[in-house]
């Protein structure tokens, strides 16, 4: 590894550190194609990334995400912790779900600030993200340390040294 090449984790290994993020950030911004070609983003809140690598989220059947994700399936999510320098980018397939089942098991009652009638709520559904592509970057050795490297490259004019992990998980 260079001097100046992030470490690299693929695999199991990155697909672990992934659900790990995804699930603690939490918030991303879905982004979905509207009917101008314009892209366009909004904040959703992740309730579960399953063991399939699924990425679950509540919505309603009449909202413009909804009509976007099923006139083109392909979306992005964005998270990111700026105070830890964490970042998970994923690039994959929206499908609209109505599964009781599935919403059981991931409904929690801070959800009702959205759908007042929790579960009994008129049009609810999940919408589930298959991811295609993934990737992350997180600091390697912490954020402290990380954030004493750039601080020294803004001195110094260097690039900062092997500052952040790198993953990658790619599913076709």
């Amino acid at each position: 590894m260079s001097e100046n090449t992030p470490e690299e984790v693929t695999g199991v290994e990155a697909m672990a550190r992934i659900k790990e993020l995804v699930e603690d950030i939490d918030f991303t911004m879905l982004t979905t194609q509207d009917a101008a070609g314009n892209l366009v983003s909004r904040p959703m809140s992740t309730r579960q990334m399953d063991r399939n690598g699924d990425i679950w989220f509540f919505t309603l059947d009449d909202s413009k995400k909804v009509d976007e994700a099923r006139a083109d399936h392909d979306v992005n999510l964005a998270y990111a912790d700026s105070k830890g320098f964490r970042f998970v980018t994923v690039a994959g397939r929206a499908q609209v779900v109505h599964d009781r089942a599935k919403m059981d098991e991931l409904y929690t009652s801070s959800l009702t600030i959205w759908f007042e009638d929790g579960l009994d709520t008129p049009g609810i559904a999940l919408l589930r993200v298959t991811p295609v592509e993934t990737e992350f970057w997180e600091p390697h050795h912490g954020k402290l340390v990380t954030a004493a490297g750039m601080l020294k490259a803004l001195v110094t004019k260097e690039t900062p040294d092997d500052t952040m992990r790198h993953g990658k998980v790619s599913r076709v």
